[in-house]
């Protein structure tokens, strides 16, 4: 199924409170978006890039945490192989969050998933998953959610990018956010005493890694090493209980 004919399935009459309950359920995660949005297009053009790249990058990749860090990699000086992989190893999770919704589009032909699973983020997961779990939902719903969320972190990314070319170097504290970013992610992971000593264990890992390996394999190698001790952790905690 193309564009045309999921917005012809759409407008029709038997179908238009497709078109509203999914609206409905998507103005809470647009609201979200729109400042994180802003925040991504001016510190991406703050690091080089045009808006239309930044355009391109929200149309093709729309995953704001690996926009985040490619934003940050590029700004270090991060190589292109070291940017792509770290990008695939985050999104990662993705390929779990479109299994558990598979479980509720059984039968559904290939082009609509396509589709489907180009809008999936963690928030329209969440918030599609609660959805069709406890009332009625369904494919269209979803979709709708996905890609009205979709739209507007792509123009808010594009308005940032735009609006950052008269913002100077530094202002308002833009060159924080960032970092002020990734501190806000992390600490909304740290949900327990494994999640904690993970945390303590990537930062020692890179730092470590860092000094004693040349280059900008850190990042990824501390992220890999912490998210495979973690696990181990959490493995042997299970076992002990």
């Amino acid at each position: 199924m193309n564009f045309r004919d999921y917005l012809t399935k759409i407008f029709l009459s038997e179908n238009r409170s497709s078109l509203h309950d999914g609206a409905t359920a998507a103005w809470p995660i647009c609201l979200g978006y729109i400042p994180i949005g802003l925040a991504l297009g001016v510190l991406a053009q703050q690091t080089g890039l045009p808006w239309w790249a930044v355009a391109m990058m929200s149309i093709l990749v729309f995953a704001g945490s690996a926009q985040f860090i490619c934003v940050a990699m590029l700004a270090v000086g991060a190589s292109f192989p070291a940017i792509i992989f770290t990008t695939l190893v985050v999104n990662l999770r993705h390929t779990l969050m479109s299994s558990a919704l598979a479980v509720y589009l059984p039968g559904v032909n290939r082009r609509f998933l396509s589709l489907f699973a180009y809008g999936i983020t963690d928030e329209s997961f969440a918030v599609n998953m609660t959805r069709f779990r406890n009332e009625v939902w369904d494919r269209w719903r979803a979709l709708t959610l996905n890609h009205i969320a979709n739209l507007v972190w792509i123009l808010a990314t594009i308005t940032g990018a735009l609006v950052g070319q008269l913002v100077p170097q530094g202002a308002f504290g833009i060159d924080y956010a960032l970092t002020g970013m990734f501190i806000c992610l992390l600490v909304l992971q740290l949900n327990g005493r494994i999640y904690i000593i993970t945390g303590l264990l990537a930062a020692l890992i890179s730092v470590y890694w860092y000094v004693l390996i040349p280059g900008d394999s850190y990042i990824v190698g501390a992220s890999i090493c912490a998210a495979t001790l973690g696990y181990f952790l959490q493995r042997y905690h299970r076992r002990i209980k």
